[in-house]
């Protein structure tokens, strides 16, 4: 199987996670393995943990990793931390790459849903199981629909368009990606419908959705977060503002030391910092790669080293 994958921020990233030829390291959305491949071009006597939920990408990682004694391949969530570490008999970890969202194979394979350039069934699973978009979209009430269109979509016409999607699924079960994407375009006013295409935030929102996203990268940095060892470092690309927002503010709950207010002479909290970020301001795409992959514009890594 042809997995295409164009890793982001390649160098920075690899940069940023200080890689020890004996470290072990996991890559928690190993993809095509693009990232993984160069991680592993650096261990001597080390290991690499190699984990997706997507069935297409674990298949890819089994070829592309053949033969080497020093990879680990899991099929499962990153949030399942624990259980992931414990089926390779591993306790902790040097370093942890995350890199969110959804890949460009499943963007460009027309069948998994996720794209409304291309019409297919309304998937959107990463896992291949549970529940599709198109059972959300032909289930869930009207609060509900505006719900996840607002708070993942940050979709401000999200009444809008819950109310054509509960007219038309009265008429017929919305099951396609463009049948949906025409119902989102048909809430929007007629002079916006032209600038990005309507349904772009729509369709994020219910990919979200279908993956538990939010709640699956906020449990995840926690428990990669614990499993680092001292001097560990945990790096995390994101793609958009829901996911950095979250990020950056976990990083920098880890990286608060006191908390006494200003004017009290001498600290009582006995609080201190159990992180540092290894840079301040996120890495986002140079020129050169925002040239060959227009897909990295929105691209940024943050990094941090855990101290305790």
């Amino acid at each position: 199987m042809e997995f295409s994958h164009r890793p982001v921020l390649l160098e920075e990233t690899i940069a940023s996670l200080n890689i020890r030829p004996d470290g072990v390291y996991l890559d928690g959305t190993a993809g095509g393995g693009g990232h993984s491949a160069e991680i592993l071009k650096r261990l001597d006597g080390g290991m690499l943990i190699c984990v997706d939920q997507d069935p297409d990408a674990i298949e890819v990682l089994r070829e592309r990793f053949a033969g080497r004694d020093n990879v680990r391949i899991v099929q499962s969530n990153f949030s399942e931390m624990p259980s992931i570490l414990s089926e390779v008999g591993v306790q902790e970890l040097d370093g942890v790459l995350l890199d969110i969202g959804v890949s460009s194979h499943q963007l460009d394979s027309a069948g998994r849903g996720f794209s409304y350039h291309n019409d297919a069934p309304l998937d959107m699973r990463m896992s291949q199981s549970g529940a599709t978009a198109a059972d959300l979209v032909n289930t869930l009430s009207y609060q509900e629909l505006v719900h996840i269109l607002f708070a993942y979509g940050e979709e401000k016409l999200a009444k809008n368009i819950a109310r054509a999607i509960e007219r038309e699924r009265e008429k017929a079960p919305i099951t396609t990606t463009v049948q949906l994407a025409e119902i989102v375009k048909s809430a929007y006013p007629p002079a916006k419908r032209h600038d990005k295409h309507p349904a772009r935030k729509t369709f994020q929102a219910l990919r979200i959705a279908v993956n538990g996203e939010l709640d699956r990268l906020s449990l995840g940095l926690d428990r990669a977060f614990e499993r680092l060892s001292r001097g560990g470092r945990l790096s995390v690309i994101t793609f958009h503002s829901l996911e950095d927002r979250l990020v950056k503010q976990r990083m920098a709950a880890w990286c608060t030391g006191c908390i006494c207010p200003k004017d009290f002479p001498v600290c009582v909290c006995g609080n201190k910092p159990k992180a540092a970020l290894v840079f301040k301001k996120p890495r986002e795409a140079a020129e050169s790669e925002l040239a060959e992959n227009p897909r990295s514009r929105s691209a940024k890594l943050r990094c941090c080293e855990k101290l305790i």
